[in-house]
């Protein structure tokens, strides 16, 4: 798959340490543990994909010590950032990152199967192509009953419902005309078609959803 970047990484700056920090993972860290608390399974394995910084997953594994926590990422110069967050974490539930492309097919051969898949605000920055191959992955990485939760940004039927997501969904496809903003609708439709089945829509801060999929 095509190497694909977006606008606005420049908001991503490298502290000392070898840590780089991204404002919005630092905004959105405390709902999204709220989230996995709501609906993650108790115990068992969690995949992060595409990790990024590696402050998600630190947090996550603060919040819910009973899952071993598998962060990844397909961009190398992050993976030392999730790197040092996990040493400095020190926390026996968090592995050291490894090398994912979540929209590569294959994937999922590269891991025992999980209880749990979570992946925030990447779907707006990859194709349809991508984000079918992502879902037909993970739903092959799932133990039976395992769920994925999917966080970000999400068109509702066809509507991009704030100024916000429409300027923003501009941006994405000036930058690059195959990615933007998925429906929500049609990301149900592929997880089905994938064998994962919905069981909750949950409303985010910042006019987010969460899609919380169970494998069949």
């Amino acid at each position: 798959m095509p190497v694909r970047s977006a606008p606005g990484t420049a908001s991503i700056a490298a502290p000392a340490g070898g840590k780089l920090c991204a404002p919005s993972a630092t905004r959105n860290l405390a709902a999204l543990c709220d989230l996995l608390e709501q609906v993650a399974p108790a115990s068992g394995t969690a995949l992060e994909l595409a990790s990024g910084t590696g402050q998600h997953v630190v947090g996550y594994g603060a919040r819910l010590p009973g899952l071993e926590w598998q962060p990844s990422e397909a961009d190398p110069s992050r993976l030392s950032s999730i790197n040092a967050y996990v040493a400095e974490a020190a926390l026996d539930t968090l592995r050291p990152a490894i090398a994912i492309d979540a929209t590569a097919p294959g994937w999922a051969r590269q891991i025992a199967a999980v209880d749990l898949i979570i992946l925030s605000n990447l779907l707006h920055l990859i194709s349809v192509a991508e984000t079918g191959i992502l879902l037909q992955e993970a739903a092959a990485a799932l133990a039976p009953a395992g769920r994925l939760v999917i966080y970000g940004p999400f068109m509702r039927a066809g509507e991009l419902t704030s100024t916000g997501d429409q300027s923003f969904h501009a941006s994405l496809q000036a930058h690059d005309p195959e990615i933007g903003y998925k429906d929500d609708f049609d990301v149900l439709d592929w997880a089905e078609a994938a064998g994962l089945t919905p069981l909750r829509i949950i409303e985010m801060p910042a006019n987010n959803l969460a899609l919380v999929l169970e494998k069949s």
